[in-house]
């Protein structure tokens, strides 16, 4: 392995530990104090299902779970609400487009509404990571190993 990734690749668990020994939280109990650049994971029920990673924590919990949070804010909610419509595959026009999905087709803006309202009463922990590159990798290492079934890396 190239030295220079080594450096990056090393902490990785150590900071990994830290996420998943974190007591869980919920949105609404996230602590006043709770560092802004983070890698946070989304639970529910002893399932890990999402990672991912901000520069603002409590700004990015509330786009995650607000009803007024659109299809590109709430990725999440809206991978949830995909899964409970049946409406699996992503389309790039027409009307199975995420903007469309949302707005245009009442069964599935439904579903998406409700989604939020669930990723609300998850249960969220979180690792501060203030360095944008250890935060990418750190976020691919969390949900490989935990296998989280909500993060894909596919590109759009």
């Amino acid at each position: 392995m190239e030295p220079a990734f080594a450096v990056y690749a090393e902490a990785l668990h150590p900071s990994f530990e830290r996420l998943v020994a974190m007591p869980p939280v919920t949105i609404a109990t996230l602590a006043r104090d709770a560092p802004k650049e983070c890698v946070y994971l989304f639970s529910e029920s002893g399932k890990n299902l999402y990672v991912g990673r901000t520069r603002h924590l409590r700004q990015r919990m509330r786009q995650h779970s607000i009803p007024s949070s659109q299809h590109n804010q709430a990725v999440f909610a809206f991978r949830l609400a995909r899964e409970a419509t049946g409406k699996l595959v992503a389309a790039y026009s027409g009307e199975g487009r995420r903007a469309s999905l949302a707005a245009d087709d009442p069964l599935f803006a439904a579903a998406f509404t409700e989604a939020k309202t669930r990723v609300r009463a998850m249960q969220v922990r979180y690792v501060e990571e203030t360095d944008p590159l250890r935060q990418a990798l750190l976020e691919i290492y969390a949900s490989i190993v935990l296998a989280t079934p909500y993060n894909d890396f596919n590109t759009h």
